[in-house]
């Protein structure tokens, strides 16, 4: 009875401990943002994603992980009106020439690793898009119950080499640069 007891007191004060440090933040799909641009050599587009769900493990006051998943089939242009490209641009970047959205319809970041720096968190993890997984790290800033960053992703690890210049030569003032940006607002 004794060690019955015993067990069965440590287990609890074992459970109530891990519970108490290991703490899983939602995030606010609804609240939270994500802006992307993309460069070429006569310009740039911007638009926006929306995540479908996400969240990051905290082990009292310090990130451990995370894990997000981005709805691709919400991927607009916000620099262009209808009817002067937008749906051409909306259209070819749902192709299989880029996101191939079909087929794709998300795309996933799992957070490995996170070390504490002086302005937030070094994170690396593991991005998945069309199918294709990549080691990523990046700065996360933690203010409260917001994070922000800002990414870099090379399209061209993800197989999207559509008008890219490493790849394709004479493409002249037609070239995209491999490289695009992700401006992300998180509320948890």
């Amino acid at each position: 009875m004794k060690r019955t007891l015993k067990s069965l007191i440590l287990t609890v004060a074992f459970i109530t401990s891990v519970m108490t440090f290991a703490q899983k933040k939602e995030i606010k799909t609804s609240e939270s943002n994500i802006n992307w641009t993309g460069k070429k050599v006569t310009g740039s587009h911007t638009g926006t994603l929306k995540l479908s769900e996400g969240y990051l493990v905290f082990d009292g006051e310090k990130i451990t992980g995370g894990e997000f998943v981005v709805d691709m089939t919400s991927l607009t242009v916000t620099d262009l009106e209808a009817g002067n490209g937008k749906e051409k641009l909306e259209g070819h970047l749902n192709s299989d020439d880029f996101f191939g959205i079909k087929n794709h319809k998300t795309a996933k970041l799992v957070v490995t690793k996170a070390k504490k720096t002086d302005k937030g968190y070094k994170l690396a993890g593991d991005l998945t898009i069309k199918g294709k997984t990549n080691p990523i790290s990046f700065d996360l800033a933690v203010n409260g119950d917001s994070a922000s960053t800002k990414l870099m992703v090379d399209r061209t690890k993800y197989d999207i080499k559509y008008g890219s210049g490493s790849f394709f030569d004479n493409l002249g003032d037609k070239t995209i640069y491999d490289e695009f940006e992700l401006a992300v607002d998180l509320k948890m």
